[in-house]
């Protein structure tokens, strides 16, 4: 017998002696569809509001503006996307139809709409144009299709307008290719004829049409509004819902923004907010700073939600270049902070393990497939990061796997005094859910330790990351300092 025959069957005769692999613990429902998975790992999305109003200087239409208004002159839908590519969005939300009811596609059942406009000569379609040039960027595609138009004549007959909506719905989703979301809101002014929408037959056919999309609305099926247009979560915010405690239009803002630990339904939150004060493109107005941008994104992606950002085109049909300067340095800043991970650095290690697959080292990978999973029946749930020397830091990240359910409810980060050598807390945070994000002032330490204090299930942590934000640290006016304090809560 040969030497590689010996070799085979040795090795044939180790697998069969080895020990087999403890299984994944049971997932704890309610558990995100593959949609909303994808959704939710995209992390950033960039709305694009557009239309009549941007040449008008309106924020709500009236629906009576002449379609000759609308003449951008220069308009490239694939200057959009690629400034939503390099700025790290994952999708492009449209406008295609906003309250004022003018269409930025040839609808056939109004003539409200691009083709009754100079632009291109009247045979122009944004939302085509915009689809071609995120599907060659590999950007998926959002559209909104606004249920409140003050335009068609048909709007306050229910079965009438019904039909209508649900018409153009049809077009756009079956005329463009994979949408990614379909944006529907409660919004509709004072005073304005009742309609009755019929949201259950709206949301069937878009599943139908566009299996692959996730539904928003304020009350979702698949994702939820945060409940301002700020941009902000709350700081407990979980996936977790009850659908029946909401409606589109009139859902109680802080359910919204802090989810149900109690809830059976899946449906994150996304968090839409303008780059400028106005949702669509005014002259006057201006981008907000790049540190205000990273405050939204701490207290969005931060806080287990999607960042919604709205970058309006101008009159023209480009984005302008101060909110491109905006956006560049907002890319840059989050780089400088997230592309060193100081956990990297540091020998890890837990109070228990669930077998070896799911060692502590695994909180050191990017993805979600592997992750650290304790012994089960425990009453305390530890990670321990042992530095060789003193890092500096100020920024804590902890995901979980989401597609295990959602399940820590409250933990804390405790370092190890340079001088004393006493445990101390850090910082403490309650919900993690995809992402959690918590900043503070600059701590320094060789030794931290990741206690989880409250779960709905045995938790599972598949990421940590330790970070040195010098940005907001220098904006604190704080030297280097060793904690000693007691517990300051995330805000």
């Amino acid at each position: 017998m040969s030497l590689l025959t010996l070799l085979f069957f040795s090795s044939l005769l180790s697998l069969s002696k080895s020990t087999p692999l403890k299984p994944h613990p049971l997932p704890i429902t309610p558990l995100p569809s593959s949609q909303q998975l994808q959704w939710q790992l995209g992390s950033m999305s960039m709305f694009l509001h557009f239309g009549p109003n941007t040449f008008t200087d309106s924020e709500w239409g009236t629906g009576k503006a002449d379609p000759s208004v609308f003449n951008p002159a220069h308009l490239n839908a694939t200057q959009w996307v690629q400034i939503a590519k390099d700025s790290g969005f994952s999708r492009v939300i449209l406008t295609a139809k906003h309250h004022d009811g003018f269409c930025l596609w040839p609808s056939d059942y109004t003539d409200y709409s691009v083709k009754s406009s100079p632009w291109r000569n009247g045979t122009g379609d944004v939302v085509a144009e915009l689809a071609s040039a995120a599907a060659e960027a590999g950007i998926g595609l959002g559209l909104y299709l606004s249920p409140w138009d003050r335009h068609d004549g048909a709007y306050g007959k229910t079965v009438e307008y019904n039909e209508f909506y649900l018409s153009q719905m049809t077009e756009l989703l079956t005329k463009y290719g994979e949408i990614k979301e379909v944006w529907l809101d409660g919004a509709k002014g004072e005073g304005e004829k009742d309609m009755e929408y019929y949201f259950t037959t709206w949301f069937s056919l878009i599943h139908q049409l566009q299996p692959g999309a996730v539904i928003f609305s304020d009350a979702g099926p698949d994702v939820r509004w945060i409940g301002d247009e700020a941009g902000v979560a709350g700081s407990t915010c979980w996936s977790l819902f009850n659908r029946t405690n909401a409606k589109i239009g009139d859902t109680d803002p802080l359910y919204s923004q802090q989810g149900d630990g109690f809830g059976q339904d899946w449906v994150p939150a996304e968090c839409d907010v303008s780059i400028r004060p106005g949702w669509f493109w005014h002259a006057l107005e201006s981008p907000k700073p790049v540190a205000k941008l990273l405050d939204i994104y701490f207290n969005s992606v931060g806080r287990n939600c999607l960042f919604l950002l709205n970058v309006p085109p101008n009159s023209s049909g480009l984005i302008s270049e101060e909110d491109i300067k905006v956006l560049k340095e907002f890319r840059e800043l989050k780089q400088s902070i997230f592309a060193n991970n100081l956990a990297r650095k540091a020998f890890i290690n837990s109070s228990s393990v669930r077998g070896g697959q799911f060692g502590a080292e695994n909180v050191l990978e990017e993805g979600l497939d592997k992750y650290w999973a304790p012994e089960e029946k425990q009453k305390e749930w530890e990670l321990y990061l042992e530095f060789r020397d003193p890092v500096s830091f100020n920024v804590l990240e902890v995901r979980e796997p989401i597609q295990m359910g959602q399940r820590v409810a409250s933990f804390h980060l405790e370092m190890r005094n340079v001088k004393s050598g006493k445990w101390e807390r850090v910082v403490r945070g309650t919900t993690v859910g995809f992402k959690r994000l918590l900043r503070f002032p600059r701590c320094e330490s060789r030794s931290l330790k990741l206690v989880v204090e409250k779960v709905r299930a045995d938790p599972l942590i598949s990421y940590i990351g330790i970070y040195m934000d010098k940005f907001s640290d220098s904006g604190r006016n704080s030297s280097k300092i060793t904690i000693t304090r007691t517990l300051l809560n995330d805000s």
